[in-house]
């Protein structure tokens, strides 16, 4: 038997007897849900983030991701099962150590690798033989094997046969309560057969379904496809709300009526604009990758210019329903914008459409309020920092009235979308909110 072999062995061993400590580095909307996952599979769970406002949050008991309730991250932490550091030297203990890092986009859209980088480093730093580490957070093919392994092996350890290397893309669905962490099923791969097998029995004895794949680079790409055919189809169908609307065609109707297909047809649906981690971004690391290969995606890029114009098309037909309905210019309007949340029903506003829109609206020399029962102020983000700190509006009478327009952002489920029917004289509608839940008046206009 090699050392490999052996080392192998002895890991799948820890796994089987749940003796295998794991290490998740970066405690958000992925991290954290995927920490309480591993933790209730039996496993000692460390979670490690670089902000310690998350680890007095999480050692008070007191999660801040919605898919994470209260009860159970004191439930895993009172077990010994879980707990929180900024000390990155407690990785050296760690056998298993999954990276849940952000992947940004530069301005110009190329990929920003620098926290998968960094955390490679902190990971060499205390790398020993035997521990299995894992990405997964969204990047181009091939990032694992060009980018996370020779910062690895820098330490003179090499994978497959001292350490072992493997990817596992996210599959996070904030506000779905029909899929969990644990039973979303979990594509795998690694670096060699030795990691292959690790990577396999590590999910498995945590997740209901594990679908391996060939190689690292495989893995990465089944991310990429999946976000890239949801932007290309809403893309199109924003394109086709555009298109209708200057016909005079309810593209919602449209889409009611063809989703009665029982083949050939997926319903898709417009909106304000693209939002969440996913969406908006992981496309663009694959139009970066191909340009290596002299290779055009035309469709990925201009389904993003699609989606990336539907902010400023909303604010022209908001901008055109002042005038026609109200006489009044949107310079000289107030505008309450209903959602900050990027979907609905959560309190994520990673690269929410809202905060564009705020902006385009300000811009034009309006003035712009929001509410969002789930985001009560709007945090710091890179691209907004001047609207951190605003606050949500409470909903009354005498506030709506306050504005000359709502513009419907998010169609949170917890809105008195009746009470806003009645209060405000000029409603503009991005989700169609008022029409499915049979509210009409000649005050509301779609876009």
């Amino acid at each position: 038997m090699t050392r490999a072999d052996a080392l192998r062995d002895d890991l799948l061993s820890r796994i089987a007897q749940r003796s295998a400590t794991v290490g998740i580095i970066g405690l958000g909307y992925v991290g954290l849900p995927l920490a309480m996952t591993i933790a209730r599979a039996g496993f000692t769970v460390t979670g490690f983030d670089i902000d310690p406002s998350k680890i007095v949050a999480l050692d008070a008991g007191r999660s801040y991701i919605e898919a994470v309730h209260d009860h159970v991250l004191s439930a895993e932490s009172a077990a010994g099962r879980f707990r929180s550091t900024t000390d990155f030297a407690f990785l050296a203990h760690c056998d298993v150590i999954v990276i849940c890092v952000p992947t940004p986009l530069t301005r110009h859209r190329d990929p920003d690798l620098s926290f998968i980088v960094k955390t490679s480093r902190q990971i060499a730093a205390t790398l020993r033989a035997g521990q299995l580490v894992v990405l997964e957070s969204t990047t181009y093919p091939g990032t694992t094997d060009d980018v996370v392994r020779p910062i690895l092996q820098e330490t003179g350890l090499l994978s497959g046969q001292d350490f072992f290397l493997g990817f596992s893309p996210e599959r996070e669905d904030p506000g779905n309560r029909d899929f969990s962490t644990s039973s979303i099923p979990k594509v795998v791969a690694g670096d060699g057969e030795a990691a292959s097998a690790v990577m396999h029995a590590f999910y498995a004895a945590a997740v209901t379904t594990v679908v391996p794949v060939s190689s690292n680079a495989t893995a990465e790409a089944v991310k990429l496809t999946e976000n890239i055919f949801r932007a290309v189809n809403i893309a199109l169908v924003n394109e086709l709300k555009v298109v209708y609307e200057a016909m005079g065609i309810d593209v919602w109707e449209v889409i009611e009526a063809a989703k009665t297909k029982p083949f050939g047809y997926m319903p898709f649906y417009p909106g304000p604009g693209l939002g969440g981690h996913c969406i908006p971004i992981d496309p663009f690391y694959l139009t970066w990758k191909s340009r290596e290969y002299e290779l055009p995606t035309r469709f990925i890029e201009l389904a993003g210019e699609i989606n990336s114009a539907m902010p400023r098309h909303v604010v022209g037909r908001l901008a055109e329903a002042l005038d026609r309905r109200a006489g009044k210019a949107l310079s000289r309007s107030k505008v309450l914008v209903i959602g900050l949340a990027y979907k609905k029903n959560v309190p994520d506003t990673r690269e929410s459409p809202s905060l564009k829109l705020i902006e385009l609206i300000e811009e034009r020399g309006g003035e712009t309020g929001y509410h969002d029962p789930h985001v009560a102020e709007i945090p710091p983000t890179r691209e907004y920092a001047f609207l951190r700190g605003r606050k949500s509006v409470t909903l009354s009478e005498d506030a709506v009235k306050g504005f000359d327009a709502v513009l419907i952002a998010t169609d949170h489920d917890d809105v008195d979308y009746a009470a806003l029917a009645r209060w405000s004289p000029l409603i503009v509608d991005t989700r169609n909110v008022f029409q499915k839940r049979g509210l009409s008046g000649a005050n509301i206009v779609k876009a």
